[in-house]
This record gives C-alpha cells, structure tokens and sequence, in this order.
C-alpha cells in the first residue's frame, strides 16, 4: 500500500474521531475549516488520495458516503457511515436529534430534549429549513411503503400539513409517525405498510410537523 503523507494521516484521524464522538461523518465543511484549507477543492484532493490508497472508500450508490476497509479499522470501534453532503451541496444544517417516534402502532414516547445533533446537506438552490426544525430516530416498519426504515432519521419542520403529508402526529395522547389523510368529513393516519390499520382519533389527532425528509445512516 502507498504511504500515507502526514496531512492524509491527519485528516483520516479526524474523520475517525468526529465519527466516534458523532456517529456521522464530518462534512468536507468541517474537514476544510478544521485544517483551514483555503476551499473545499483541497479536502476533495485529499480524500481522492485517501481512497486511492486503500484507507477510505466509498459506499457504493451513495454521494459522498465512506468507509473505512476492515482491514483498516480498530476491531473494538463501532464506525457508523453518513450519507452526507453530496457533491452538489454548499452547506449543512445542524438539526437537533429530539429522541425516537413510532412508526409502528402509537406509543407514550417523549421527547427527552436534545439528545445529539444531525447534520442534513443543504442541496444547491434548495432552501434552509425553519429553525424549530429538528429530526426523530424512526422506530418501527409502518411507513415502509414510503421508503421509511426503522432506524432512519426523519427531518420534522413546522408548517400547516396538507391531506397526504407524512407527519409526525399525537392521537388520543401517543404519537406516531404517519401519512395525514382527510376524507368523506374525516381526518385520520394511515400507515405506509398493509399490517397496520388506519387510525381514527377518538378525542383528539394534533400534528406536531411535517416529514420533510430522511437521512439513512449506511
């Protein structure tokens, strides 16, 4: 294998490090202000290299998603992969990690304020989310039929939902993550999977926000 220089050193150790301590992947603005290179083309040199020697490579299919060879990993480290920004984003949002919701049948879960922080790519011409945006740990397969697994992140922004939002709602007081149907004079949730039934509130159904997007740990 060709030798690392000591900058690539560096900037393996810190991608290493940021995931230990976050469980996502820097992004390459976090890369580039940590060695205050002078623009994001460096960080990008830097990791062609690191990927051509073997020590980073990328998860196929994803944009600017990587791992780290086996053989190149510490045995007793867990190293979760990021689907980050990928090569048209010019920035990320940091989102708060506001706990765990159903997307199973509705539970008591409660928000046990911020737990971790998010960062979701801010796509070229695409615009930031609203500040009181934040993102839930899906937990559960009923929304599976809308490409929503357990163990995704769904990003929650405020708003005013429309018949056939996926939201984040409390029924009858237990939340769940569902898709908002209004129909014959009715408003109920109906899951993404045929094994879960519709629900129908019996006091109350408040949406708490809108599903706006999922960010899928590789």
């Amino acid at each position: 294998m060709e030798a690392l220089t000591d900058r690539q050193k560096a900037i393996l150790a810190f991608m290493q490090k940021h995931v230990a301590r976050n469980s996502y992947w820097p992004s390459i603005r976090d890369i580039q202000a940590h060695f205050k290179f002078a623009s994001t083309n460096a960080v990008y040199g830097h990791l062609q290299a690191l990927e051509r020697k073997g020590v980073l490579e990328r998860v196929p299919g994803a944009a600017r998603a990587y791992r780290i060879p086996t053989a190149h990993t510490n045995p007793d480290s867990v190293v979760i992969n990021f689907e980050g920004p990928g090569d048209d984003a010019v920035d990320v949002d940091q989102l708060p990690v506001m706990g765990a919701i159903a997307a199973g049948f509705p539970d008591h879960t409660e928000s046990s304020g911020v737990l971790d922080q998010l960062q979701v790519p801010i796509r070229e011409g695409s615009r930031r989310r609203p500040p009181q945006s934040f993102a839930l740990r899906v937990r559960g397969d009923s929304m599976v039929d809308a490409q929503i697994f357990d163990g995704d992140m769904v990003v929650i922004e405020p708003g005013q939902p429309k018949p056939g939002d996926i939201v984040a709602a409390l029924i009858d007081g237990e939340t769940t993550l569902k898709r908002l149907v209004r129909q014959g004079g009715k408003t109920y949730l109906k899951a993404e999977n045929p094994d879960y039934p519709e629900l129908y509130p019996i006091t109350e159904l408040v949406v708490q926000g809108i599903a706006r997007s999922v960010v899928r740990k590789i």
